[in-house]
């Protein structure tokens, strides 16, 4: 009967602890709470349940009896398990809500998970924890993500080393180098190195880039370094922030289309940079906003040019298109308005029917315009070919000059006594004058017999 007892109770303890963890409510994986960190160097993490899940901080939760239990899954493991942090260097430890590594080690990377639980209650959320090496012959790794501030140009600033409270006793002075890219600077132009902070005397625009602070000190006799890096980014300063500049549409200028034809306004606008600001700019037709546009006809082209010599201005540009636009639409109101937090600016286009060409004299430019191309061919064609449209003439329509004239030849034909001239004139010059064009030639050496003409 005691076995029999102590077996059922045995059975009721495990359904209630198999029950109870069933009940456990799990976050999953919160990717947002990544946390990255040096091999080498010291490292907390924060469980995230303190932060955005509850209400109570960690010592209203202990005093209400739960306990914060902690577990990690290995970097390609799938096993979770129980951290030990009673190994003998006490290289982890706990510390309320926080999860200390002095140092993390390249195999510590994986998910780490954080417990909170009683017999009752049971709360949990798993995070990311990665532990990487510097590049070679660098101060940082290109994988590490790096807290970006904005400072103005032209103006005062002071960087701090984030993320290194809490890290050394409050008794300890730490030796802080600070790098820009990676390169230390003992004398910083318009920088003064101030331990943990580095001051801008004059930002420009050349300062921008990574700046890495590298904090070191000793703690129970042993060393530590902390690496941050920040990646400064200049912004236009605060005295140059303007309400927006309408390029245009402007005053000057008016749009003339052919009913029929495509309209097409550009509203081209000029922002500043103001902090914390919006830029906004649209079109508007007869006072009806880009949003209440229905018509399949009405488009809407963005592009945004950045100024480059000016870090945060830029320029927008909104095109308003609408083809086969109709007589009537074109004496519709056509605005452009854009606005920041300083101003608004509104501008109207001023837009009229272009006049069409008239008939009759499009069909006299065109009838011009074919007679003296006639012309210039017919010039091109006398120039190059005269001397055969002469000799067709007179084959065909000219009379024959040489009746009556009491001549016997019509021409005298002279050359050097060479086997080339002589088979020209014979062959090539009599074919084709007296054959084809019935001219009498008189020879050398052919026709001027002793006793003959003269």
């Amino acid at each position: 009967m005691k076995i029999s007892f102590l077996l059922i109770c045995l059975l009721v303890l495990t359904v209630t602890r198999d029950c109870t963890s069933e009940r456990c409510d799990d976050w999953g994986e919160d990717t947002r709470k990544l946390t990255q960190a040096y091999d080498g160097e010291p490292v907390r993490l924060r469980c995230p349940l303190f932060e955005d899940y509850l209400k109570h901080n960690y010592s209203t939760a202990h005093s209400a009896g739960l306990t914060l239990m902690w577990y990690w899954t290995g970097k390609g493991k799938d096993l979770e398990e129980p951290i030990n942090i009673r190994l003998p260097d006490n290289r982890i430890s706990k510390d309320k809500d926080i999860l200390w590594f002095r140092p993390a080690l390249l195999n510590d990377t994986g998910n780490y998970t954080c417990m909170l639980r009683n017999t009752t209650f049971c709360l949990k959320i798993a995070f990311p924890f990665e532990v990487l090496k510097k590049d070679a012959d660098s101060c940082v790794s290109i994988n590490k993500a790096a807290e970006v501030v904005i400072f103005p140009l032209q103006d005062t600033a002071l960087l701090t080393c984030p993320d290194t409270t809490g890290y050394y006793p409050t008794d300890v002075t730490p030796t802080v180098n600070w790098y820009m890219n990676c390169i230390l600077v003992d004398g910083f132009v318009d920088r003064d190195p101030k331990g943990l902070s580095l001051q801008f005397i004059n930002v420009l625009q050349k300062y921008e880039g990574n700046y890495t602070c590298i904090v070191s000190y000793d703690e129970n006799g042993r060393p530590y370094n902390l690496t941050r890096t920040i990646y400064v980014k200049t912004i236009a300063s605060h005295l140059q922030a303007r309400p927006p500049v309408m390029i245009t549409p402007n005053d000057k200028q008016t749009f003339e289309f052919i009913a029929g034809g495509e309209l097409h306004i550009p509203c081209e606008v000029y922002f500043s940079y103001v902090n914390n600001s919006y830029t906004d700019i649209g079109w508007r037709i007869n006072g009806k906003s880009e949003g209440d546009f229905t018509d399949q006809r009405v488009l809407v082209n963005e592009s945004v040019t950045l100024d480059m010599g000016n870090p945060g201005a830029k320029t927008i540009k909104k095109e308003l298109r609408i083809k086969n636009i109709t007589p009537d639409e074109l004496k519709h109101n056509y605005t452009c308005t854009a606005k920041n937090t300083l101003g608004v600016v509104s501008r109207q286009a001023l837009v009229k029917e272009k006049v069409g060409t008239p008939r009759y004299i499009t069909e006299l430019a065109c009838g011009l315009g074919a007679t003296l191309f006639l012309v210039v061919c017919f010039v091109i064609v006398y120039h190059v070919y005269w001397l055969e449209m002469v000799l067709f003439y007179r084959a065909h329509f000219g009379t024959d000059e040489t009746i009556g004239d009491g001549k016997e030849y019509d021409v005298y034909v002279s050359y050097a006594r060479n086997a080339e001239e002589e088979e020209f004139v014979l062959v090539t010059l009599r074919g084709v004058l007296e054959n084809e064009f019935g001219y009498k030639l008189c020879i050398f050496d052919r026709d001027s017999l002793p006793g003959g003409s003269k």
